[in-house]
């Protein structure tokens, strides 16, 4: 079996506004998808997300995603994923794919937390018996012990990411498409989850991993690339990149983040 590898080349998504005329519909796009309102070959006005993607990435790398919301982020996982086909270039990913965008997605509030581990679970490409392998080390995880039993709707905000986070850092992807949505939960627990996800990411073949927290894009990327507007604005080292965007205290913190990281503190 060949090593996994992601490869767009000029790679744009658009995605057509019949009605240009309707204010709040091509806000409504542009809030949801980012960049910029054009028109395609056929002349159709059309909400630009992504434009001339290309990038290369092969076993081992570990790229964030630094933007704005709606910068096109999130767009650019779905192109790679494969929910989203290029409307123009060309997007090839070889290798077993695991998106994680929504903590969420696959999960059902009327069962139990049990049950949505193995639902989940699926909904991620594992199968039943693998899943069914990981329930107590899932359930240990998470700290909900009796509400394990109970459906999911009964769930805080921050119970359910524990669940979702339990679930999602328990598979071994050979491609890793993380958008981050880790917020709901206390300082001491979160702390664990960042453990877990650096297990995670070493043991997939390469992560893309969106997030606006500069901590953990440095302690699990090793490389950064700044989505602007759709468009690919710079690719680089996480501090260099991360200074670019916010500016010389948050890549100072960047850097800091990255030498505690080498003396493996």
């Amino acid at each position: 079996m060949s090593d996994p590898y992601i490869s767009t080349r000029d790679a744009w998504v658009e995605f057509p506004i019949f009605d240009a005329k309707t204010r709040s519909l091509k806000k409504a796009f542009l809030g949801k998808a980012g960049g910029a309102i054009g028109r395609n070959e056929s002349n159709v006005v059309v909400i630009e997300a992504l434009r001339d993607i290309t990038m290369s990435l092969k076993m081992g790398d570990r790229v964030g995603l630094v933007g704005h919301n709606g910068a096109g982020k999130s767009t650019l996982l779905r192109l790679l994923s494969g929910i989203y086909e290029p409307t123009r270039g060309s997007a090839t990913v070889n290798g077993r794919v695991a998106p994680v965008f929504d903590l969420g997605v696959g999960m059902d509030p009327e069962i139990s937390g049990f049950e949505n581990i193995i639902i989940r679970g699926l909904f991620l490409g594992q199968t039943r018996k693998q899943m069914l392998a990981k329930v107590d080390e899932i359930a240990e995880f998470t700290e909900l012990g009796e509400y394990l039993s109970m459906p999911l709707r009964t769930y805080s905000t921050g119970m359910r990411v524990r669940l979702a986070m339990g679930v999602v850092t328990s598979i071994d992807p050979e491609i890793l498409l993380l958008d981050e949505g880790i917020g709901a939960v206390d300082a001491e627990f979160l702390k664990k989850a960042q453990s877990r996800l650096q297990s995670l990411v070493e043991r997939s073949g390469i992560l893309v991993f969106a997030s606006h927290s500069n901590e953990f894009l440095a302690r699990l990327c090793k490389t950064a690339m700044w989505i602007d507007h759709g468009t690919i604005r710079m690719t680089g080292g996480i501090e260099e990149v991360v200074g670019a965007y916010e500016g010389p205290d948050a890549a100072r913190h960047v850097r800091e983040v990255l030498e505690e990281t080498a003396r493996g503190t």
